[in-house]
């Protein structure tokens, strides 16, 4: 895939990365990237990723734009209140970088529409605020063989993760699920939303970022792989901490005892 002259200077920095250069800007455009959510983390990471110029971004959330998101939901501003996500990010990406393609989907996806949702995409990157729908991601991008990277936001704390458990490791094991880290969801009610909580407003610009950085080392395929470790940041005390899982036996998805399909 070649780049004109203008994606050419647009993208300079990243051409004289000897990681990046011609043929992995060329993959970063030809890469089509599901994105989870235009909230506090997608904001950041749907920023990033098509200021880096990749060819096609799929959004998916069925919200509206609300004053109280703009404390940490970048990509949207004032005008914005009232107008469906979405479209604001849409518009927002347009301004932009005319280079990317968008494409709205404005539902909610669930466990009935994740594999349709999906189907067209290399790669899935997911920052919902809720387990339902990490959860139903999870799954499906199981199934479907797409790599997902995961993120997720506390008051003053986030994590990272990168998915890919229908591949094995360097040892012949399968690579971990995210039910291998987080077995069940909890119970309803159990962990505050985020209006009752709170949280830091440029957290979710950090981890957001994070996972920008993270979608383009899957597309490029630079760097040590992010597959079996969690990043951890705890902003109270700027730490970053990095966890290692493996994979469980007795996962239900791809356990040896594995009941969902």
């Amino acid at each position: 895939m070649t780049l004109s002259s203008e994606e050419i200077e647009r993208y300079a920095r990243h051409l004289v990365l000897s990681d990046i250069g011609g043929p992995g800007q060329a993959k970063i455009k030809a890469a089509r990237v599901l994105v989870i959510g235009a909230g506090g983390l997608g904001a950041p990471l749907l920023q990033y990723l098509a200021a880096a110029g990749v060819g096609r971004l799929g959004i998916v959330d069925d919200d509206v734009v609300d004053l109280s998101n703009l404390q940490r939901q970048i990509i949207h501003g004032t005008p914005d209140i009232g107008h469906r996500k979405v479209d604001s990010a849409r518009n927002a990406i347009a301004r932009l970088n005319p280079h990317v393609a968008v494409e709205a989907h404005r539902t909610r996806i669930t466990a009935e529409n994740a594999q349709a949702l999906i189907a067209d995409y290399d790669i899935v990157a997911e920052g919902s605020d809720n387990f339902e729908t990490r959860y139903a991601v999870s799954d499906a991008c199981y199934h479907a063989r797409k790599p997902l990277v995961t993120a997720a936001l506390g008051q003053f704390d986030g994590s990272l993760t990168v998915l890919r458990p229908y591949e094995n490791d360097a040892e012949g094991r399968p690579n971990p699920t995210y039910r291998c880290l987080f077995p069940d969801p909890p119970p309803p009610g159990a962990v505050p939303t985020c209006a009752q909580a709170g949280i830091l407003g440029a957290l979710a610009g950090v981890m957001g970022s994070l996972m920008a950085m993270q979608v383009l080392r899957e597309i490029t395929g630079f760097g040590e792989d992010m597959v079996g470790r969690i990043l951890m940041l705890d902003a109270r005390s700027m730490r970053f901490d990095m966890m290692r899982y493996r994979w469980d036996p007795d996962n239900p998805l791809s356990g040896e005892r594995a009941d969902i399909r």
